[in-house]
C-alpha cells in the first residue's frame, strides 16, 4: 500500500506522521512524503519517508497515484496554510481515488465539530490507527 504524506510550512505534522507511520507499519507500507515547499519535504524525509518531491505539480501526480492520502485537513481548501495549498492542489486531493485520513487543525481555517479541544498527540494516534486498519484490510 501506498501512502501519501502531503503536508506544507515546516512540515512538522507530515514529519510526525511519517514517523509514526513507519513505527507502526514499518516495510509493509510505502510512505511517500509530498511537500507543498522543500523545507516541509526535507522535515518528512527525515522522519523516514521512502520517497519525497516538492511543490505543486508534485501533489497533483502523487495523488492520484496514492492509496490513502493523509496529512492536515487544510489539503482540501484551497489557498489554506498561508497560501501554500493551491486551487489544483486542493482539486487533486478531493478527486483522488484513495482514502484520506485528515487532521482537524483549526490553524487551517477549517473547523470540525467534536474535534475542539482534542490534542494534536491523540488526532495524530487517531489518524495512525485508523491508517493501520486500512492496510490490514
Amino acid at each position: 500500500m501506498r501512502i501519501v504524506v502531503i503536508d506544507g510550512q515546516g512540515g512538522g505534522l507530515g514529519a510526525d506522521l511519517v514517523a509514526r507511520l513507519k513505527a507502526r507499519l514499518g516495510s509493509t507500507v510505502q510512505v511517500w512524503a509530498v511537500g507543498a515547499n522543500a523545507l516541509a519535504t526535507s522535515a518528512m524525509l527525515r522522519a523516514g519517508a521512502d520517497k519525497a518531491a516538492t511543490g505543486e505539480n508534485a501533489v497533483c501526480c502523487n495523488a492520484a497515484r496514492a492509496d490513502l492520502i493523509m496529512g492536515p485537513i487544510g489539503l482540501l481548501c484551497a489557498n489554506s496554510l498561508m497560501g501554500e495549498i493551491s486551487p489544483a492542489m486542493a482539486a487533486a486531493v478531493s478527486a483522488s481515488a484513495a482514502r484520506r485520513i485528515l487532521i482537524p487543525m483549526s490553524s487551517c481555517g477549517v473547523l470540525v465539530a467534536g474535534a475542539a479541544g482534542r490534542k494534536l498527540e491523540e488526532l495524530l494516534e487517531d489518524a495512525v490507527e485508523l491508517a493501520r486498519r486500512e492496510v490490514e484490510q
